[in-house]
């Protein structure tokens, strides 16, 4: 099974964890799921509507398994996100492809399958946005590099910490980005949805 190495810049929220009586997570309002695929570390985030973290961190897949193995390895981990958290919407970076790296974004699109299918076994509407759009919302550049990406979401969601893994702060650009995208247009997008 993958590694799920949570990260937590908030105190993290269970649903159990409420008060008998109080309203659950999920009727209160939207619950994103921002995930940033990749086959060594996949970075997920969970954000209610589009300013509170409530989980996010990395799945890892055994390097040396076979692809089969590692990919499911991470569906058994996004399994137990999505089973914890019911998000209403998963939002997931769009394949990129540059000449010089053909395989990484094969590899990518190999993880991105694995999350459109849970999502899709749910019956979770998916939001693909591509990471350009992501990185001009959030920082005015659509080239903006890790660290900037970084800086931005630290101070956009107020965490008290830097997230220090750059899959799980691209998770976190992700899911924002998705809710302030959603919360403009009922199920609208600037990326395509895939839903």
């Amino acid at each position: 099974m993958a590694t799920r190495l949570i990260t937590r810049p908030v105190k993290r929220v269970r649903r159990d964890d409420a008060a008998p009586g109080a309203a659950s997570v999920a009727n209160v309002s939207q619950i994103i799921l921002g995930i940033d695929p990749g086959l060594e570390r996949t970075g997920y985030a969970v954000l209610e509507r589009s300013d509170t973290v409530r989980d996010a961190g990395l799945i890892r897949s055994n390097s040396r398994a076979s692809l089969a193995s590692r990919l499911g390895e991470i569906a058994a981990s996004l399994d137990e996100v999505m089973d914890e958290w019911r998000p209403q919407l998963v939002a997931v970076e769009e394949l990129f492809a540059h000449y010089k790296h053909p395989r990484t974004a094969i590899l990518m699109g190999h993880v991105r399958g694995v999350v459109l299918l849970a999502a899709a076994r749910r019956g979770i509407g998916v939001l693909g946005l591509p990471s350009t759009h992501i990185k001009k919302a959030l920082t005015g550049n659509g080239h903006a590099g890790k660290a900037q990406v970084q800086r931005a979401i630290q101070a956009t969601l107020n965490l008290n910490r830097l997230p220090q893994q750059a899959d799980v702060a691209d998770a976190l650009a992700i899911a924002w980005c998705a809710a302030v995208t959603s919360s403009r247009r009922d199920g609208g997008s600037a990326g395509r949805s895939l839903r």
